[in-house]
């Protein structure tokens, strides 16, 4: 069951962070140029992936109940970069596109900004997921 969950972990985090990611990553470039005709379609494929993505965290929490290291600083540490990667996604970076779809511009550059630091808090957990300091795998 353990790989399974583990295995339900992965292919969602991919299949769900990963457009999110990189829609997210294309939205300033694309609200840069002088045709916007893309920005609609980038800002729904990070909406509906953002609701997506949810099944990251709890597969992650079923694997990690699984394995018994619900406890662990290497886990917590994720659990906590995942909810601030959660928490500018839901509070900055999905308002800002809503605010450039709908005229009031915000800055593309302070999008960018803000979607680089989501997209290195998401790296971040993947380090600490491959690396899991304390783990059994000899890694």
């Amino acid at each position: 069951m353990t790989k399974l969950l583990l295995s339900l972990h992965v292919v969602a985090a991919i299949l769900a962070i990963g457009p999110v990611a990189v829609a997210a990553s294309m939205f300033p470039a694309a609200a840069r140029r002088p045709d916007h005709a893309a920005l609609p379609l980038l800002h729904r494929i990070c909406r509906v992936y953002a609701l997506l993505g949810v099944t990251v965290p709890v597969f992650g929490l079923a694997t990690a109940s699984s394995l018994g290291v619900l406890g662990d600083p290497w886990l917590l540490t994720s659990i906590a970069l995942t909810a601030l990667a959660a928490a500018l996604l839901a509070l900055l970076i999905l308002p800002g596109q809503r605010r450039f779809l709908a005229g009031d511009s915000p800055n593309p550059a302070r999008l960018g900004m803000l979607t680089g630091v989501f997209n290195l808090l998401w790296a971040a957990v993947v380090v600490l997921m491959i690396v899991r300091p304390g783990s059994t795998t000899g890694a």
